[in-house]
């Protein structure tokens, strides 16, 4: 005989197993109503925002970017490469690679060239292998090889 079958005063076998769905629904809950909802909404909000700032400024946005302006093909496997340099902070000197391709779309030249402090356009000119059909600019960084930034520039 079971327990509830024993026991006149259970109504309920699962009842007696399991408990009352009031005994396992009783405790302490957390609710939000009205505007302390919305002040909680709010800050989270305003958390995540100035985070998501906070992460794109320390790994995704770049100090200094090189961008290709112009291009023009020269005789003798060259090319004549105009180039704009956007730095966050133009007084510190940089160096940029600029790269040239053949029609295959392999590199077929490049070339360090020094930018001074406050300059934003450089002109250069780019040696190839093969002849050139386009120009990019590989990248820019704020950290000069010793050999670029010497007064005593090496013939070119």
């Amino acid at each position: 005989m079971s327990r509830s079958e024993s026991d006149p005063t259970s109504t309920n076998g699962l009842e007696d197993r399991y408990g009352s769905a009031r005994k396992r629904q009783a405790g302490p809950r957390f609710r939000l109503r009205g505007n302390r909802a919305w002040l909680v909404g709010i800050v989270a909000v305003v958390a995540l925002t100035l985070g998501g700032y906070i992460v794109y400024q320390q790994f995704f946005a770049t100090p200094i970017d090189g961008q290709r302006v112009a291009f023009t093909e020269l005789p003798g496997n060259a090319m004549e490469v105009t180039v704009d340099v956007i730095r966050n902070d133009p007084s510190r000197p940089a160096v940029c690679v600029v790269r040239v391709r053949d029609i295959s779309g392999a590199e077929s030249g490049r070339r360090e060239i020094y930018v001074p402090p406050d300059v934003g356009r450089l002109d250069t000119v780019v040696q190839s292998i093969e002849r050139p059909v386009t120009a990019d600019v590989y990248g820019c960084s704020y950290d000069v090889p010793e050999y670029l930034s010497t007064p005593e520039r090496p013939t070119e």
